[in-house]
């Protein structure tokens, strides 16, 4: 019983399909996952001697990025509820002393409204019409 050869290298090949399945979907999840600009740091872990240093040097980096990024994204935020702090106080302010104006002004006209009355009661005594 004789194989033949086809038979004899079907095993490797069958394995050979696996591996390139395999870098196949490796491939596939890289490009669904990482952007174009993550896909170089990829790459080069691929290609780091397996000591570990570059991804460590870059992990280090990334916290450090991050931690500046937020403290920066922190001082932002703050600055801005500060300024619109202070022009609720502002507002407040204004509201107040446009209240008290519209208060005065509302007592001005009511003396004025008085005075007239005043002014017609006496013409209408005097006998002047018009």
């Amino acid at each position: 019983m004789e194989r033949p050869t086809s038979d004899i290298n079907r095993p490797d090949a069958h394995e050979e399909g696996k591996l390139y399945v395999v870098d196949s979907l490796n491939n596939l999840n890289k490009l669904n996952v990482c952007p174009d600009g993550s896909q170089h740091a990829l790459d080069e872990e691929e290609n780091s001697d397996g000591t570990g240093e570059n991804t460590a040097g870059s992990n280090i980096s990334n916290q450090c990025l991050f931690f500046v990024i937020f403290i920066l994204t922190l001082i932002v935020s703050l600055a801005l509820v500060s300024f619109v702090i202070f022009l609720i106080i502002q507002t407040r302010n204004e509201l107040d002393q446009i209240s008290s104006r519209l208060i005065s002004e509302k007592k001005n006209i009511e003396d004025l409204k008085k005075m007239n009355k005043i002014l017609l009661r006496h013409l209408n005594q005097s006998g002047i019409k018009e």
